[in-house]
């Protein structure tokens, strides 16, 4: 079923108080946490109304800041041309792990 955009809102803002209770933090914690203004937390549990730069903030906060990468992944890829472009890509900004050498010291 689809909702509007208010009904979302709405919904994650209810989601974030539960996820401050469940961390048991006051709002006023929360908000100092996230840097942002009491007021402005307030706004974003009860109306789910916030900058995207505030959304963030309090994701940070409520340490849930990897599922906002989840929020709009990339297209499916459309030929075989843009999936390899794509695994290049990933490839490229994947980050690199040096390799040690095996230790020289010999097990007794």
């Amino acid at each position: 079923m689809l909702e509007t955009p208010l009904e979302l809102a709405a919904t994650l803002g209810q989601r974030i108080k539960a996820r401050r209770l469940g961390m048991n933090y006051t709002q006023a914690d929360a908000a100092a946490r996230a840097g942002v203004a009491y007021r402005t937390w307030r706004r974003l549990e009860s109306e789910g109304k916030a900058s995207i730069e505030d959304l963030v903030r309090a994701a940070i906060a409520l340490r849930c800041e990897r599922d906002l990468a989840a929020l709009f992944p990339e297209p499916a890829a459309t030929s075989m041309d843009s999936l390899l472009q794509q695994q290049r890509a990933a490839q490229a900004a994947a980050p690199k792990h040096r390799l040690r050498a095996p230790s020289s010291r010999a097990s007794s």
